[in-house]
This record gives structure tokens, sequence and C-alpha cells, in this order.
């Protein structure tokens, strides 16, 4: 069986979770990170060397980590091709949508995340907050244009591993205190997103 690493409380881990309930993937999780088993633990860092969540151990001993390289490995191993396409230019435009939002967007949310959630004193500059929570909601832009035009999904008509995980991180950015454009796009997508039983437990569940 699957074995997963991690809290279910991580943003991260719960894109997996989410993944495993579309392709119903049975697995075996386990806590790590605090305030669970520490990732510094040898045993995690010898799966691990970055010390982050979530890690999988497959039933083959197969070792991987980064949670987006995690989703791509499961969809295209148990998947159909319907939440990785096979295709190369429809798959090509799920993965961009998700290495965006593994950088571009993640980049622009960290400051004012960290200062307004997770009240740390290192981001306590007022500026820097402001300039994130602007770059947050410029990006979040993006994805409110680019589901205005679909019409549907992130990546086009149908839902994919671009939705996992974008959806998460919308539900991050409704999730923090600050203040936000109407993106009525956004809020249909949402809505489509909720009829899935993995979105309802892993993706919308009060968790930033």
């Amino acid at each position: 069986m699957l074995r997963l690493l991690g809290k279910d409380t991580s943003i991260n881990v719960r894109k997996v979770l989410w993944t495993c309930a579309e392709l119903g993937i049975e697995y075996q999780r386990e806590d790590w990170g605090l305030p669970f088993r520490s990732p510094a633990e040898p045993a995690f860092l010898a799966l691990n060397p970055n010390a982050m969540v979530p890690v999988i151990v497959d039933s083959d001993g197969t070792v991987l980590w980064e949670s987006n390289t995690i989703c791509r490995y499961l969809a295209g191993r148990y998947g159909d091709g319907s939440l990785l396409p096979r295709d190369a230019v429809a798959r090509a435009r799920v993965e961009q949508w998700m290495d965006w939002q593994a950088g571009e967007l993640n980049n622009s949310w960290r400051y004012a995340f960290m200062a307004l959630v997770r009240n740390s004193p290192a981001h306590a500059d007022a500026a820097q907050v402001e300039h994130s929570i602007a770059q947050w909601n410029r990006h979040m832009g993006i994805l409110e244009r680019q589901l205005d035009r679909t019409g549907a999904y992130a990546a086009g008509a149908d839902f994919s591993l671009a939705d996992i995980v974008l959806g998460l991180s919308a539900n991050r950015w409704l999730m923090t205190p600050m203040a936000r454009p109407d993106t009525p796009a956004l809020q249909a997508w949402l809505d489509r997103l909720r009829r899935r039983p993995g979105c309802l437990a892993f993706a919308l569940n009060g968790t930033p």
C-alpha cells in the first residue's frame, strides 16, 4: 500500500490526498510535520533531504517528494489520462498551470500569508505585506481571467490536476484576512469543484 508521510493540515499534503481520492488510491498516511514527528529526524531525511512534507513511498519502494511531482506521478501511474492527459499539448497545458501555481503564485503570497495567518515576527514590515497582497491579488486575477475564458476549469473544458493544486491555492487566498477583488469566474469554478468529494474532504475544509 502507498505510504503518505505528512500531516493532513498541510496544504501540500492535501494536494496528494485529493489526488488519491480522485484516483481511488488506498494509502496509509503518517503524521509527519510539527507538532507531530519532526521531518528533521534522520528517518525522514533519508527519504527527503529537504525535511519537508509530503513524501510518498509507493508499494514498489518508489520514493518521491515535491507535492506537484507526486500528483503527476500518481495520475500517470494509476490514472486513465483524465487528470493528466496523455496527449502532449493537453498535458503541457495542465502542467503549465501546475508549474505556475508552484512558482509564480506561491512566491507572490509568501510574505502576506506569513504575516497575516502565521503571525510571523519576521514578516512584520507593513510595506512588504501590502506589496505581497497586491502581487497575490494580481496573480489570482490571472487565474480569474483564465477561468472566465474557459468557462470551466483551469486548463480548459475538463477537470485536471491543475484544478487540484489551484483549488487549494484559492482556498488559502480566500481564507487569508485581507482585501480581495471580486472574482465571479473563480467563485463559479469553486462551486464546480465543491461537487467533487475529494475537494470537500481535503481542499475547502477551512484550513488555509
